[in-house]
This record gives C-alpha cells, structure tokens and sequence, in this order.
C-alpha cells in the first residue's frame, strides 16, 4: 500500500492589493490576489514581541474567483484554504523563473466591507465574531515548572 501524499494550507491575513480578475481564452476566469500573513516573533535584543510578515500569491479559479474580485479590496482579511503549486517558466531573456503559488479551493470573506485594513475578524453574516480569534496572549511566554527558559531553547 502506498503512502498518500498531503498538500493543504490554511491561511489567515489581508489582502495587500485589489484582486485582479481575468479571464483565460477558454474562458475560465482566475483571481490573482496577495495575502499578508504576520508571524510573531520575539526580539532577543528588546524581549518585545514583534510582527513579521510573510506574502503569498493566491489564485482563485472560475465563480469563487469572480466573486473575490467583485467583493473584496485592498486591506480586507480573509482565510484561505487551499494547496501549493510549484512552477516554472522561462522569462523573455531566456532566464528560469520559479514560484509556488496557493491554489484556493475556499475563500472566507472576514470583517464587513468596511473593515478593509481595521484587522477586524468579524464575519460579514449578523456581525458575529469569526471563528478566528485574535488575542495576543496566544503569544505570550507560557510560564514553566520544569525552569527552562528562552535561552535554553534551540530556535
């Protein structure tokens, strides 16, 4: 029996630019968008936590994709679900370009239309709070009985 393969990303963060919507000569409509995930990290030289954020280019294919760049904007944060797509192509000088882009297979529209930019994560139905909760003590250090401390950890 053969070993089953896994390739799935889960993302939250906002959109970095409008969603740029076209449409293949076969008519199948695609959604390029770019989505801002911060990670948290800690400081060693100030002990203070700080953002660092990681970008990732999104497709989004056919009636999902026409309805992200019809609802969504600049600064709106979303989640993904999706998988990775490697490839490859040669650019007009003759050099070889890579990536590896996210292929959606779900979008979630958080926050309302308003919210673009407020990193609000309220789902748009009734105004209720997103299962994506947001609270910064998920990043504080956790205390230890066992007396190990940051320094004692490899990464």
């Amino acid at each position: 029996m053969a070993a089953s393969n896994l390739n799935v990303v889960v993302l939250t963060g906002n959109l970095t630019r409008d969603p740029e919507l076209r449409s293949l000569p076969s008519g199948t409509s695609v959604c390029d968008m770019r989505v801002a995930v911060n990670t948290r990290r800690k400081n060693n030289a100030t002990g203070e936590w700080e953002d660092k954020p990681n970008y990732f280019d999104v497709k989004v294919w056919g009636a999902q994709g026409e309805n992200c760049a019809r609802f969504l904007s600049k600064g709106r944060p979303v989640a993904v679900q999706g998988r990775l797509e490697w490839r490859e192509w040669e650019t007009q000088d003759g050099q070889k370009r890579q990536a590896v882009d996210i292929i959606a297979d779900s979008v979630q529209f958080l926050g309302g239309r308003d919210d673009a930019g407020a990193g609000g994560f309220t789902a748009s139905v009734g105004g209720s709070r997103s299962d994506v909760p947001v609270d910064e003590r998920d990043f504080q250090t956790a205390a230890s009985g066992a007396g190990i401390g940051d320094d004692d950890i490899p990464f």
